[in-house]
């Protein structure tokens, strides 16, 4: 998934972990405003303020940024769960980008960072960083789940943590045009609702469905992978953290919430293994698979899956 680098592929300094003033600003916008939006979102809905149109809007670009997540980002940047074509590689990315979680190069970053330290030391966002008392715990769970993108300052540097991808021409680029794919993400539904409604007031509820409510219940269900499913859920394989499968998660994460199985096998491209449990984004991968645009890809392996089962006594 990467090619060679060349003097446009940009530098390290145009990925320091922390980013800029205007993109901390930024995080702070796409994270509180969206959010402050669920509860009208709620009374709005039971008023009747939603049409099949924001429904349609909701969901369309809700999977789109949601698959771009997981299994761009995700399963495919971060951990090598497959490689796959140029054309699908940008097009995740740039799915990915429109999350408005941040450029690629440093979402992967400190997800590696996470991986290496995770819960202990120099991971990101544990929620056990502070302890394992009440108070303790509910604070970090507090700084996993929105807290260390906030104002957290131990993020990885891209470039001991990703240097594949800042030496990969097209993920600098897309990395750079974040704030543009960003503007993308927030205008484009109500863009579209005008045009489907032929009315300003398609275009208003456009982007408070589209826009607003998806990008809060994504964002939340998103960092629910870090601060809830670090802190319960069932350990069917050991991992070396305290990483957990939350079933309730699983359609919304589109399989994300299988999140032991993923640390005892990190770069499998299945989280869902065990019987019953629903994985979207491997059944996408498999699809990108059949087509040819995906492929080398790291199904689950059954002996090594029972290696790492743990034995109730």
């Amino acid at each position: 998934m990467t090619s060679a680098a060349g003097s446009e592929s940009g530098s390290p300094d145009e990925f320091q972990p922390a980013g800029g003033k205007l993109e901390r600003g930024l995080i702070w916008v796409f994270i509180v405003v969206p959010t402050l939006a669920l509860v009208p979102g709620v009374l709005f809905a039971w008023g009747g303020w939603i049409g099949w149109h924001d429904i349609v809007l909701l969901v369309a670009f809700y999977v789109l940024t949601t698959t771009g997540i997981g299994v761009g980002y995700h399963r495919g940047f971060t951990h090598g769960a497959f490689k796959c074509k140029r054309g699908l590689k940008i097009g995740l990315a740039i799915a990915g980008s429109m999350a408005l979680e941040g450029p690629v190069i440093r979402w992967v970053a400190d997800h590696r960072k996470h991986h290496k330290f995770a819960d202990r030391d120099g991971d990101p966002h544990s929620p056990w960083r502070y302890g394992t008392t009440a108070w303790a715990v509910t604070k970090g769970f507090v700084f996993a789940h929105v807290g260390w993108v906030l104002w957290g300052q131990d993020r990885a540097d891209p470039a001991h943590y990703a240097p594949d991808l800042v030496n990969d021409r097209d993920m600098a680029a897309i990395s750079k045009c974040f704030r543009q794919f960003a503007a993308i993400s927030l205008l484009a539904p109500a863009l579209i609702g005008a045009l489907w409604d032929r009315s300003w007031h398609g275009a208003a509820t456009g982007f408070f469905w589209g826009t607003l409510v998806r990008v809060a219940l994504m964002h939340h269900v998103t960092f629910s992978i870090n601060s809830i499913c670090h802190v319960t859920g069932r350990r069917p394989f050991e991992a070396r953290d305290r990483s957990g499968n939350v079933w309730w998660l699983a359609i919304l994460s589109q399989g994300e919430s299988w999140h032991n199985l993923h640390h005892a096998d990190p770069t499998c491209a299945r989280h869902g293994v065990l019987r019953g449990q629903i994985d979207i984004n491997a059944w996408l991968i498999k699809r990108f698979e059949r087509l040819g645009w995906a492929y080398d890809v790291r199904w689950p392996d059954r002996q090594r899956l029972e290696r790492k089962r743990v034995t109730v006594v």
